[in-house]
């Protein structure tokens, strides 16, 4: 061998190292590797009679060959060692798209973010605007408010991609699977998916040429008309031209009166309700078709009969089989009940709406499951999943249809090979199919899983990990995944001291009767679900509500007693509604006898066929929700249960009781901890003249207060109009001024009076006790305001203080960024700041500047709820100095000791740009707590961030600290 090449050498010892690697690799995979790269004749046995050029050149292929099969043998050998110690799996969340549900898609990521990250899965989240621009952005990012929330801070805070063949680029490499949110078009239309599939990028749901098929409305239907299914009669309208003659003839052939025949009007390609309206006649349908076509929400149109007398309902679809066989299980599907509306909106007349969908409302009640005879809910279940099916869909969906009850025939045309839908109950229709159904906390996709034993984070883990079977290549992180989470549960559950473990009750309770009641509903929905996370608590959720429901006389009392007040402990699946008047209800039918007989046993049998597939999967470890009855208690009862089940009382109980002082002077007498400020703090701070005077002797440290007059209400209803205005504005010295209750929270029926005319609006919606004053009622433009309910006994009148006007520009033609607009004429600007800690230690955290969009006053939903108002946390530079930062928190600090607050709290101020003096507003002792109030923005600004739940479980911690 001395006569060998110097390539021969240094491949001989090349060959020595891959052999060590080698060895560390399974013995098949390693002769298959060796094989592969060497073949059946060794170099090394080469002659010295073979030129050296030959011998290079086969050394150099062969060494090429063996360097990819050691790289490979490397792969492999990471990939089990990943498996044997585990390693988190890489989830990329994309949300937004072009469609108008962008809204509600940032809600959908936020709710899938909070119930599916941990240690054990890593989420990174990735925005995609209506221009179809991508973005990385970061999991702060998507608390924020609105799709102009979040196209605002874009700019600033997103890494934005050349194109979306680079984005996809960078999901191949930086996640292992990605669940696309995006409703309506470019999310389940296949665009999304189409990008992802070409890119060999693993997703969640159904493939892009499924989408498009189940996507289009007209093109469904006649599928499900071809598998045999009823079907609505429909017309294609296409184009902005329509034939009027052969639309006359659908009516004619279905029965329908060309001047006022009923019809449902609907682009073929928009997800949920967008466009859809209701129209009368064919001129009628002509015109909103062309409409919605010239609007552009689509090029074509579908006209359907409008269905009388039946009821909506909804099926979420779960699929739990192995491999490519698909098992879709139907959940307990949903009854939708439509209820009278208010307005005689013609184009909302019954339709399941948009709004109605995905906003709180008290429209709609829901049934879980449906009040519909057994047999036609197991035959709607039985339908879902054959269409599932027969369109090849994937992972998961929901699909809605119509129950018709009674045997008629309500179409005059009937396919003749229609085999499914005709029952003896009446008649069973589908007519949408969603496959990107909404997953906002309150959703239909975890009503429904919550009735059969899942959890929010149960079913969505369940849907990633049924995803991930379909890839090959997903095996080993899939496997690696399942062994770190185990091992994580394995490692919380023996770090949770035996003493406490699963002892340590939480009740959070919300609701109340004031008009912040449903604000409240979803502060304490977020609290607990938020807390649902820490496996040494037990959260328990709690309804507080009129004892004899709501609208009862009780209400009318403005001084009731709390044996007035009844405490529901609620199920897991009961709290996931919109309005606490549907909480109460589902707690009332829930009790009946044979509506709990009913619902246990069809639950009983949908999770039997989910635990008889699911069991197959070694990575399904059981269900985590057990569904008991609500139990009732009078409050004075409840606070007994507390104590004697040495529980916490989280207070998520806006106004009212909740805010009064008058909750925590009951929980602190019967020695029940609770969160928040105590009794003495609580009362001062529901009183607005009472925080100004306790306040007033820090003027020389920059906290301001604001001239108050306070007025009684009979005063101002037995007053001439004329007299009250010029008293008014003659003591206050200002020609605007703002009305609010001495005594109620936040934003409830405050408003800005330009003149006598606007006050006269205003004691007319207290003399009727008006729920609310519509939208631009008064002089200047507003937003609808909430009215307290009962009326308030007090008001009180300050000058309207002038601020800044900060204005978010639009989209320029060279740029799509959005930019602020500000002037500094006064030097105060309108802020928000929470505060938190212990009594006389209470922290600032960054105040934030809400830009407003209705008027001058923040609204309830600015203030509280996701969906409304530009955010802006911190307050930029250009606007505030750092330095003028951090001398209004200060005395953001200096008033919350002084008030004596603790737990947490928000302070709503004015504040002066230069030079940080602050004019206090308000203190809100229970603040807004859902999920993208801008506490939550406040807090994850802090160094280091403080995520939503331990947020939460601080506010918990001072609770208990309190108390020892």
């Amino acid at each position: 061998m001395a006569s060998l090449s110097r390539p021969c050498l240094l491949y001989r010892g090349f060959f020595e190292d891959a052999s060590r690697c080698l060895k560390k690799t399974p013995a098949g995979s390693k002769i298959s590797l060796l094989n592969s790269a060497c073949g059946s004749s060794p170099i090394l046995g080469c002659s010295t009679r073979v030129s050296r050029s030959l011998v290079s050149a086969e050394l150099g292929a062969r060494l090429g060959a063996l360097r990819s099969a050691v790289e490979e043998a490397k792969i492999v050998r990471q990939q089990e060692e990943e498996e044997e110690k585990g390693r988190p799996l890489r989830v990329g969340i994309i949300c937004g798209g072009p469609s108008a549900e962008r809204g509600i898609s940032l809600n959908s990521a936020r709710s899938v973010l909070d119930h599916i990250q941990g240690e054990d899965l890593h989420v990174s989240c990735y925005y995609i605007d209506c221009s179809l621009n991508a973005y990385a952005i970061s999991p702060a990012q998507l608390y924020s408010n609105t799709p102009a929330d979040f196209d605002f801070k874009l700019e600033s805070l997103a890494q934005g991609f050349r194109s979306l063949h680079t984005f996809v680029e960078h999901l191949a490499v930086s996640v292992d699977i990605v669940f696309p949110v995006i409703h309506g078009r470019f999310g389940e239309d296949g665009g999304i998916q189409e990008l992802l599939e070409k890119a060999n990028v693993p997703f969640v749901g159904t493939a892009s040429h499924e989408c498009r098929q189940a996507f289009h409305k007209y093109n469904a239907s006649l599928e499900l008309i071809k598998q045999g299914f009823l079907t609505v009669p429909g017309f294609l309208v296409q184009g902005n031209q329509p034939d009027r003659s052969e639309m006359i003839r659908w009516f004619e052939i279905n029965l329908l009166d060309k001047e006022t025949g009923k019809v449902v009007v609907k682009p073929t390609l928009a997800g949920s309700s967008i466009g859809v309206t209701v129209a009368y006649g064919v001129d009628d349908a002509i015109e909103k078709a062309i409409n919605i076509i010239s609007e552009g929400i689509d090029d074509n149109v579908l006209v359907e009969v409008f269905l009388e007398g039946g009821s909506e309902f909804t099926a979420i679809v779960i699929d739990v089989g192995i491999d490519n066989d698909a098992k879709p299980v139907v959940l307990l599907p949903t009854e939708v009940e439509l209820q009278v509306l208010t307005n005689n909106d013609q184009s909302e007349d019954t339709i399941f709406n948009y709004r109605r969908k995905y906003l709180p409302t008290q429209q709609v009640a829901y049934h879980t499951p449906p009040r519909f005879p057994t047999d036609v809910i197991e035959c709607i279940r039985q339908g879902a999943s054959l269409l599932f099916q027969h369109f090849g869909l994937r992972d998961f969906a929901r699909i809605d249809g119509w129950f018709l009850p009674g045997n008629a025939n309500m179409f005059s045309t009937v396919a003749k090979n229609t085999k499914f839908g005709i029952t003896e109950s009446g008649n069973i229709i589908f007519t949408d199919i969603n496959l990107i159904s909404g997953m906002e906390q309150t959703s239909f996709l975890f009503q429904q899983a919550s009735k059969v034993g899942f959890s929010h984070s149960n079913v969505l883990r369940t849907i990633i990990q049924h995803a991930c079977l379909r890839y090959p290549s997903l095996k080993s992180c899939s496997n690696a995944w399942n062994t770190l989470s185990r091992r994580l549960q394995s490692a919380q559950h023996s770090n949770v001291p035996s003493k406490i473990r699963g002892s340590q009750k939480v009740f959070v309770l919300f609701g109340g009767e004031t008009s912040e009641r449903q604000v409240s509903l979803m502060s304490g929905t977020n609290v607990w679900l938020n807390l649902q996370g820490y496996g040494d608590l037990d959260v328990i959720p709690c309804l507080l509500a009129p004892a004899n429901g709501y609208g009862s006389a009780e209400l009318k009392n403005a001084d009731q007693q709390e044996i007035c007040r009844t405490v529901w402990t609620l199920p897991y699946s009961l709290v996931l509604r919109h309005t606490t008047e549907e909480v109460l209800a589902a707690c009332i039918e829930a009790v009946e006898p044979d509506r709990a007989l009913l619902t246990s046993h069809l639950r009983d049998n949908v999770m039997s066929e989910l635990s008889a597939a699911l069991s197959k999967h070694y990575w399904f470890s059981g269900f985590d929700i057990n569904e008991e009855l609500p139990a009732n208690f009078t409050l004075e009862n409840w606070i007994k249960h507390a104590k004697e089940s040495q529980s916490i009382v989280f207070i998520a109980v806006h106004g009212g009781i909740g805010e009064d002082g008058t909750l925590q002077s009951l929980l602190e007498a019967a020695g029940v901890p609770y969160t928040g400020p105590g009794p003495f703090a609580s009362k001062i701070c529901m009183d607005k003249m009472q925080t100004s005077l306790s306040l007033s002797q820090l003027t020389s440290l920059g906290v301001l207060t604001i001239p108050k007059v306070v007025r009684r209400k009979e005063e101002l209803l037995n007053s001439y109009v004329s007299d009250t205005w010029q008293a008014l504005t003659s003591e206050l010295q200002s020609r605007s001024l703002c009305v609010k209750p001495a005594r109620d929270g936040c934003s409830t029926g405050v408003a800005r009076l330009c003149s006598m005319e606007d006050l006269e609006v205003y004691v007319n919606a207290l003399r009727n006790s008006l729920p609310r004053i519509p939208a631009n009622s008064l002089l200047k433009a507003h937003g609808v305001i909430e009215m307290p309910s009962p009326p308030p006994q007090s008001l009180i009148f300050e000058p309207f203080i002038e601020t800044d006007e900060i204005i978010v520009s639009s989209k320029s033609l060279d740029s799509n960024a959005r930019h602020l607009i500000w002037e500094g004429h006064t030097g105060w600007v309108e802020v928000t700041v929470g505060v938190m800690g212990t009594r006389g230690e209470m922290h600032s955290l960054s105040p934030s500047i809400t830009v407003k969009e209705t008027g001058d006053i923040l609204s309830l939903e600015e203030k509280f709820q996701g969906g409304t108002g530009i955010n802006l946390t911190p307050p930029p530079a250009a606007i505030i100095s750092d330095e003028a930062l951090q001398r209004c928190k200060q005395r953001i600090e200096i008033i919350a000791n002084t008030l004596g607050l603790e737990g947490f709290s928000r302070i709503d101020a004015f504040m002066n740009v230069q030079s940080g003096e602050v004019l206090v507003i308000e203190v809100n002792t229970i603040p807004g707590m859902t999920p993208s109030t801008v506490l939550i923005h406040q807090a994850l600004e802090e160094q280091p961030p403080i995520r939503p739940q331990e947020f939460f479980r601080t506010v918990l911690e001072f609770a208990r600290q309190r108390s020892n």
